[in-house]
Parts: structure tokens; sequence; C-alpha cells
């Protein structure tokens, strides 16, 4: 508890630096080693509070059980992608790529990245790691629609140009985002809870030893839990969400400053976005991972990429509609290619009951071919 009370202090403390002498700090960003140093400073304070996050969700998820621990995380970190993107557009009114390309880059990084290197340290350390087949199908139906609907297919509409959409699309593709999403999280929380379980009985996991089990499962539920009501531990991941959504707007200044500056690719401001954003979420999969948990960590990246489009795709056009922005959704050709690619792969993937490090390592590779995209299109 002592270690949640200083996290919060310090996170709070530079909160309120920021909010009462934010833009004398970010004037300094034209020289160099202040630059160096308000970057270090915010980058470090989220990150710190992004473990805080992890902490608490850890919590309420051994609290409540599946898929409710990792649907609370999966949620609030999302709502800080929405905040950031909304006043990123809001401030800026010059970002017309900005929410697709932070989408974008949160499914690479959770469907390549976070899968790819999750697999091959699952599969190096268990073999051969099981899941629930049809929790991952699930996800899986829900996602190549809510991927393709915005981010392919206003390459192929008329009506407005390229990559755009129509008033009346963009009303009518935000109201059947959103509510397909709610219908998966509906049936997810009810009826089809058992599917975001882990397996059990002939679908458990496959280990070497009968004291690697006793192991896998004592690490699972070494998690110590401090005890204290459940609201009060809501109280403290929202505690330690909040700061981040308040501080990543000045970290986005300061990363656009350094993007100009550098001459980078404008698409790396969203890629870097969603890499601070999540960051807990990628933290708490690995961690699954790494304790045998392989369905938990599906239920955060697959969960995560159902909701960042479920939940920012309408809030993007919702701000382009009413500002008046231009928002451009379709991708390039090359990133359509990938994301074909990466559809297909995860199909692929989570088609049989158990997963091995090959798999890992042909995500990986296509995460690396997406990176090189970005600095040489």
């Amino acid at each position: 508890m002592k270690a949640t009370i200083v996290r919060l202090l310090c996170t709070w403390a530079t909160v309120a630096a920021f909010l009462l002498s934010g833009e004398a700090v970010l004037g300094q960003l034209g020289q160099p080693l202040p630059s160096i140093l308000i970057f270090g400073w915010l980058l470090g304070i989220i990150i710190w509070a992004a473990f805080g996050v992890v902490h608490e969700a850890d919590i309420l998820a051994a609290r409540l059980g599946e898929p409710f621990g990792t649907l609370i995380l999966t949620l609030s970190i999302v709502i800080i992608e929405v905040a950031l993107i909304s006043a990123v557009m809001l401030g800026a009114k010059g970002a017309p790529t900005l929410g697709r390309d932070t989408m974008f880059a949160v499914l690479m990084i959770v469907l390549n990245g976070v899968v790819g290197i999750g697999l091959l340290v699952g599969g190096l350390r268990h073999f051969a790691q099981s899941y629930n087949l049809n929790g991952a199908s699930s996800y899986l139906a829900i996602i190549i629609p809510l991927t393709v609907i915005p981010l392919v297919l206003p390459n192929f509409t008329t009506s407005t140009g390229l990559g755009t959409l129509t008033s009346m699309q963009a009303i009518s593709f935000s109201v059947f985002t959103l509510a397909l999403y709610g219908v998966f999280l509906v049936l997810q929380t009810g009826r089809h809870r058992s599917f975001f379980q882990q397996p059990t009985g002939d679908q458990a996991p496959v280990v070497r030893t009968a004291a690697r089990q006793e192991l896998n499962v004592e690490r699972h539920l070494d998690h110590h839990d401090p005890g204290g009501r459940t609201r009060v531990r809501v109280v403290l991941l929202l505690a330690n969400i909040l700061p981040i959504v308040i501080l990543a707007k000045s970290l986005a200044t300061v990363l656009d400053f350094g993007i100009v500056q550098l001459g980078a690719p404008v698409a790396l401001g969203g890629i870097l976005i969603a890499m601070v954003v999540f960051t807990p979420e990628c933290i708490a999969a690995l961690r699954a991972i790494n304790a045998n948990q392989l369905q938990r960590a599906i239920n955060l990246c697959l969960g995560a990429a159902a909701s960042t489009l479920g939940l920012t795709v309408p809030a993007v056009l919702a701000i382009g509609l009413f500002t008046g922005q231009e928002v451009v959704l379709g991708l390039s050709n090359a990133n359509m290619v990938v994301l074909a690619m990466t559809l297909l792969l995860s199909s692929i993937t989570f088609t049989g009951t158990r997963t091995t490090m090959l798999e890992g390592a042909v995500h990986l590779s296509v995460f690396f071919v997406f990176l090189v995209l970005v600095f040489s299109p």
C-alpha cells in the first residue's frame, strides 16, 4: 500500500505541475537538454502509473474472475486512448489521420507484437499452451468486420475522396459499430461468459511434469491481494488512469515536436500514442502468458483490438462531424495488405486449441514488416 501511495503522490504532483505551469515547461522544447528531460519525466511518470493500472486490474481480475477482470482493464485503456485522440484532434484541428494511425498501430502491436512475443515466450517456457477456442473465435468474428469496414471500405467508396466517408456513412457506421460491440459485450458478460474463461479438463494446458503444473498454478495464485473493499480498488484504478489521460496530451505535444524536428513519418505519432497508452495491457498480457494463463492474455489482446475499434471509430467520426474536420480512415495499399495478412494469420493461429512458438515467430515477423513500412513506405 505504501508503494501505491508514493506512486499516486508522484503522478498527481506531476499533473498539478503541468496544469499550473505546463505552458512554461513546454515552452522550453526548443532547447535539446530540457526537451530530453521533459520527455523522460513525462514518459517515466506515465509508465509508472501504467504499472499501477496493471496492479489494480490484476487484483480486480482475481476477485471478479474472467472475463470481467480483463474487461475492466481493456475498457479503461481504450477510454484513455479515445480521450487522448479526442484531445489532440480538438486541439490541433489538423490531424485527419491520427485516429486511423493509432487504431492501426494498436492492431499491429497487440495482434502481432504482443501476441508474437507472448507465444514465443509461452512456447519456450510451457511448450504448448491451451485456450478456449470459442472465445478466440468470438473475438475474431467481431474484429474482422470492425476492422474492414472503417479501415478498408472507405478506400472503395465513391461518394467522397479516398479514405473518407460521407456524413450519412459516418453516422451509419458509427451506430453499427457501437451496436455490434454492445451486443458482443452483453454476450461476453452474460450467456457466453464461459467462452472467455480458461479451459479445463481435456483442454487443459500440456505440461511436462506435475511439478511444473503446480508451479504454474502457484505463480498464477501468488498475486498478493491487499484486501479492502472492491470499490476502493476501483477508485485506485481510476486514480492511476486519470494522470495518464491528463499527461498524455502534454506527452503528445513533446512527441509531435520531436517528430517534426527529426523529420520522422507522421504515422509515428499514432504509433507512439498507442505504445504509451497500451503499455499496461501489454504488460498484463505478457505476465499472464508467463504464468501459463493464455486465455487471459487472449482476452486482453483480442479484447483490446475489438474495444479499440468499437469505441474509437465512433468517437473519431463524431469529432469530425461536429467540428467539420476531415477524417481519413482508409489505410494505404501496403497497410491494407499487412492488415489482411494479420487477420488471416490470427484466424489460423486461433483455430486450434493450442499455440506454439512457430505461430509467435510468424506474428512477430509481420510486426517487423509493419515497422519497416512506417519508415520506408
